[in-house]
């Protein structure tokens, strides 16, 4: 493993971003997203997406000149078109629209059509969180995994968001509707490890926990059997609606690569004027005592809740160790 600092983890990312054609202002930008998901510990959402990402920048599936119009306007709702465009600039911008609609409406809803992969969705509800907002936030994938009872690949793994604000540790959940991610069980087998628990299924049609077992046969297990792919099919579906946008099944046909031509969903609420700052601060101190007095099921562990991991990294790390392979590929491109 290869222990690197985030200002040069950042900066390099910041190159190879910029030999691949983005401006110097889009390239720094993504270079920070993609630098702060790899150290909060999601490598695969994080400088593992930034060779595909260059990758399909190159054939042309991505449009980083493209910035997001205006579909339609409905007071605290909108829909926006991202043109094919950079998914995270596109997300960042979405994000920024429906944190300034809910400080004018309370809620702030922006549906945004044909964007690409917008990388970790956590991003996202971090940055709503810490401007002190609440948020709901999903998006649509194309078909990576079987409805549930079914063999072929046929529903997205569409992830979720939900975020509340506090400031000295906030509650974010960033979830796939797989109970492990396509990047998850890559960087699980780079580490030669196996899940911990099961997480799809084999050539044999057996659950396993070999994750290159899983990906070799793309039978992902969705999260919570048949509650995780229904949730999977409604948020596919409110997703194009609201978006006005293309769901799962009509992303598959436009054959842009991962996550292109996708619909995302930016739900975003005002704690202020929602009983206010100090009660959403109480209440998520509520819950987090509550939980942290809860006994756990083995000695030597605690009850976590969403974010608190997150948090600590984002807060604590100086150094980041990052796979040897997979740093020396992006040193790469960088040069």
């Amino acid at each position: 493993m290869a222990d690197v600092d985030f200002a040069t983890l950042q900066n390099t990312l910041e190159k190879a971003l910029l030999k691949a054609g983005l401006t110097p202002d889009d390239a720094a930008v993504c270079a920070q997203i993609h630098a702060e998901s790899t150290r909060d510990g999601v490598h695969s959402h994080g400088i593992g997406r930034i060779p595909r990402f260059i990758e399909y920048v190159g054939r042309g599936w991505i449009n980083i000149n493209a910035t997001p119009s205006v579909v339609q306007r409905l007071g605290a709702i909108e829909v926006l078109d991202g043109g094919q465009g950079i998914g995270v600039l596109n997300a960042l911008s979405a994000t920024d629209r429906a944190i300034a609609l809910a400080r004018e409406h309370g809620m702030g809803l922006v549906a945004l059509r044909d964007t690409t992969h917008w990388m970790r969705g956590g991003s996202y509800g971090w940055r709503a969180v810490e401007q002190g907002f609440a948020a709901i936030m999903w998006t649509n994938t194309e078909s990576c995994m079987p409805a549930w009872g079914g063999v072929s690949q046929s529903i997205g793994n569409n992830p979720l968001v939900m975020a509340v604000p506090h400031s000295s540790g906030p509650l974010v959940l960033d979830m796939a509707m797989s109970q492990f991610s396509y990047g998850k069980l890559q960087t699980t087998e780079l580490k030669g490890e196996q899940l911990p628990i099961d997480g799809g299924f084999n050539e044999r049609g057996e659950l396993s926990r070999d994750p290159a077992a899983i990906a070799a046969t793309r039978r992902l297990l969705p999260t919570g059997y048949w509650k995780g792919s229904g949730l999977a099919i409604l948020l596919d579906a409110m997703a194009a609606l609201l978006a006005q946008g293309r769901p799962s099944h009509e992303i598959d046909a436009v054959q842009r690569g991962s996550g292109g031509g996708s619909c995302q969903v930016f739900m975003v609420f005002d704690p202020e004027q929602l009983g206010g700052r100090a009660a959403c601060d109480a209440l998520v101190e509520g819950i987090q005592m509550h939980l942290a007095a809860t006994r756990p099921a083995k000695q030597g562990c605690k009850v976590r809740w969403p974010g608190e991991s997150t948090f600590r990294q984002r807060y604590g790390r100086e150094l980041i160790s990052i796979d040897d392979t997979l740093w020396q590929a992006v040193c790469e491109l960088a040069i």
